[in-house]
C-alpha cells in the first residue's frame, strides 16, 4: 500500500468523533512541525510507512556511494525481519554506535508521542544508541504513531515515568545556529534534514 499524499488526511469522512479529533490533532501537528523546518509524510499502515522510508532514503542516496543508514530499535523496525528490511533498505545498519552513527549518512528513529501545538517529537532517549540515531546523521527520519499525537508538550510530558525515564529528547524542526549577527544555519550541530513519517498503526498486520 503506498504512503498517503502528502496533505491527504489519514481518515475518511465517514469517521467518527474519536477519528475526526485525531485527524484535527495530526493537522495541527504537521502545520506546526513545517512551520519549523520539518517535513510530514503520512502513511495509512506500519508497511506504508516502510515503503514511505524506502522512498525517501532512496531520494537521499542511501546505499549508493557507501552512504548507510542507522535505525535504533523500536516497535515498527522490530514489525519486519531484518532480511526484508535489508532488502527494502539498502546500505541499512541495526547495530547502533557511536562509529555507525558517525559513519550514517540518514538515522531512524520512533518517538513516542508529538505535540500538535508546536510539531514537537518527544522521545524517551535513556537508551544512548536512540539518541546517536537522531543526532550524529546529518538526515534523521523520525516515526510516529498518529495516535500518540496529544495537544501540546505538556501533555507528552505527563505521559512519562521520571523513575523510568532518565533522558527525554525533545525535537523540533532540523538543526539551528545562529551566530551574533543572527545568521541562521542549518545543520551545524545536528541533522539538516529532518522528516517525521506519521503512520497509522492499526491497519498493519504483524509480522
Amino acid at each position: 500500500m503506498e504512503p498517503a499524499q502528502d496533505g491527504a488526511p489519514l481518515f475518511h469522512k465517514g469517521a467518527g468523533l474519536n477519528t475526526l479529533v485525531s485527524g484535527l490533532m495530526i493537522g495541527k501537528f504537521r502545520t506546526a512541525a513545517e512551520a519549523a523546518g520539518a517535513e510530514v509524510v503520512e502513511a495509512r499502515c506500519c508497511d506504508a510507512a516502510l515503503a514511505a522510508v524506502a522512498r525517501l532514503l532512496k531520494e537521499e542516496g542511501a546505499g549508493q556511494d557507501g552512504r548507510t543508514t542507522v535505525w535504533a530499535d523500536g516497535p515498527l523496525r522490530s514489525m519486519f525481519h531484518p532480511e526484508l528490511l535489508a532488502q527494502m533498505l539498502p546500505g541499512l545498519v541495526l547495530e547502533v554506535t557511536r562509529e555507525t552513527a558517525a559513519a550514517a549518512h540518514a538515522g531512524i528513529t520512533e518517538f513516542d508521542y508529538g505535540a500538535a501545538a508546536t510539531g514537537t517529537l518527544v522521545q524517551d532517549a535513556s537508551a544512548a544508541a536512540q539518541r546517536l540515531a537522531s543526532t550524529l546523521p546529518p538526515v534523521h527520519l523520525a516515526l510516529l504513531r498518529a495516535d500518540r499525537i496529544v495537544a501540546d508538550i505538556g501533555a507528552a510530558l505527563r505521559q512519562f515515568d521520571p523513575v523510568r525515564s532518565a533522558f527525554l529528547a525533545l525535537v523540533t524542526g532540523p538543526s539551528r545556529t545562529a551566530d551574533i549577527e543572527r545568521v541562521l544555519t542549518i545543520g551545524v550541530h545536528g541533522p539538516r534534514r529532518l522528516i517525521i513519517v506519521i503512520y497509522e498503526p492499526e491497519a498493519s498486520h504483524a509480522r
